[in-house]
């Protein structure tokens, strides 16, 4: 046991496997887990172990590197019954969608270049046009999520200036986004009015001054006050606003385009009410109910979209080419108004039970255990609070659901399912159609067979 019996680097690299694995995985790169592992080799002979072979040493390396050059990014199956799945990615897109990014990505494209004056172009045209004609506002932006939406109109229209918020929207979302702290990157000062549960449009009215550049009204999302509630209706606060020539910001957050009370759900607002009530400025997701990638859309009157484009934060925060390709694909179905069975979300929301039961019912049939029962799907991402939508799900017992559900995260693909009263549920809503097999397949795989099964 001693350290003069380990190998040289040299000579491990010179080995017939360590010309090998260089060959394979780079010679700098190879190089480097060398010397980890014959520095973990070192540390271990100190502590007494025994000297590793260098076949050992580069069984190691080889393992090193592998993990080194895996990616932490992989698809999933999402059965968890929640559509909106913030930590899964959101809205899996519409398959005109991943035609578009694909067809984008394999070369160059016209993403700054008018192809009729042979000259630069601009970015901005390829949504905007598509995003006036489903909503009817005069202009639209996009940037690259909704947070940056609302931090950028902050940031152009209120900087060293107050915007007014009910202390009922000083709300904060997934990963610790809060209003008060975008409102303080911004350079705003926040001013709150009103109460916790009520706030009159008098509260407003009391707290404009010419300090106030904005008045901004943030959509609950993903929380519900309840009881002896009041806010004023956007009507109101427009209204407001257009007397003291302050613009209101309606942050809706959740990007809806469709009505969900169609579906059996409550109503979540929709852009085209905000137009309609008078909002100046409105800024939504492109990866929540509208369905399409990561985005943040800012739509309104002319004149401050455009104070918004030509702020220099614009320019930091706009979308790539892949992403308008995405979204102008999945705006396009708003446009021929078949969005409710080409994108993946709204066919999750408006898929009847009877179908879900079916779906679940060939799952146990094909895996052999488990039962369908009723349960609730969400929506997620923000949208809707408390609202669920009937499903029928595959039910599994098992003595260790938690150990089971891990078992499901490390197959491949990983399957996430949820624990529901001590048994393992998968919802087959938020399971695409094409991804049935590979669930009937992993679960068998996973579950242990019983007696007489062949």
């Amino acid at each position: 046991m001693s350290l003069r019996d380990l190998p040289s680097v040299e000579s491990l690299l010179q080995s017939e496997t360590g010309r090998k694995t260089a060959g394979e995985f780079g010679r700098s790169l190879t190089l480097q887990a060398i010397q980890e592992q014959l520095q973990i080799a070192r540390e271990s002979i100190q502590a007494g172990d025994s000297t590793p072979s260098s076949e050992g040493i580069l069984s190691h390396v080889r393992a090193t590197l592998e993990q080194w050059l895996s990616t932490s990014l992989v698809p999933v199956i999402n059965a968890t019954g929640v559509i909106l799945h913030t930590n899964l990615g959101r809205a899996p897109l519409c398959e005109s969608a991943q035609i578009a990014i694909r067809e984008i990505s394999r070369g160059y494209s016209t993403l700054e270049y008018n192809l009729a004056r042979g000259a630069r172009g601009k970015r901005e045209v390829h949504a905007e046009g598509l995003l006036q004609k489903i909503t009817g506002a005069e202009a639209a932006l996009v940037v690259n999520n909704n947070a940056a939406a609302v931090l950028l109109a902050l940031t152009a229209l209120a900087r060293r200036k107050e915007v007014l918020v009910s202390r009922s929207q000083l709300i904060e979302i997934g990963g610790g986004f809060r209003i008060p702290d975008v409102m303080r990157q911004s350079g705003a000062k926040l001013i709150e009015v009103g109460t916790t549960n009520r706030t009159h449009l008098s509260d407003f009215e009391s707290a404009i001054n010419e300090r106030t550049a904005l008045i901004l009204r943030a959509h609950h999302s993903n929380f519900k006050i309840v009881g002896f509630t009041t806010e004023p209706p956007l009507e109101e606060l427009v209204r407001l606003g257009e007397e003291h020539a302050v613009p209101v910001l309606d942050d809706l957050g959740s990007g809806a385009l469709l009505d969900t009370a169609r579906f059996g759900l409550g109503h979540e607002p929709t852009v085209q009410e905000s137009l309609q009530a008078g909002a100046p400025l409105i800024a939504f997701s492109g990866d929540k109910l509208l369905g399409g990638p990561q985005a943040g859309i800012i739509v309104g009157e002319r004149a401050l979209v455009e104070r918004l484009r030509k702020h220099p934060l614009a320019r930091a925060l706009r979308p790539d080419k892949l992403c308008l390709a995405a979204l102008c694909a999945t705006l396009q179905h708003y446009l021929r108004e078949e969005a409710v069975t080409a994108i993946p979300v709204w066919r999750m929301i408006s898929v009847d039970e009877k179908t879900l039961q079916k779906r679940a019912h060939r799952w146990t049939a094909q895996v052999g255990q488990g039962e369908v029962i009723a349960s609730r799907s969400t929506v997620g991402g923000g949208s809707l609070p408390e609202e669920t939508l009937p499903t029928r799900v595959m039910a599994i017992e098992t003595r260790h659901p938690n150990a089971f559900t891990k078992h499901l995260r490390s197959a491949e693909p990983a399957l996430i399912a949820r624990i529901e009263e001590d048994r393992v549920v998968l919802d087959p809503r938020t399971v695409l159609e094409e991804q049935d097999e590979a669930v009937i397949r992993v679960l068998k795989q996973s579950l242990p067979r019983r007696s007489g099964q062949k």
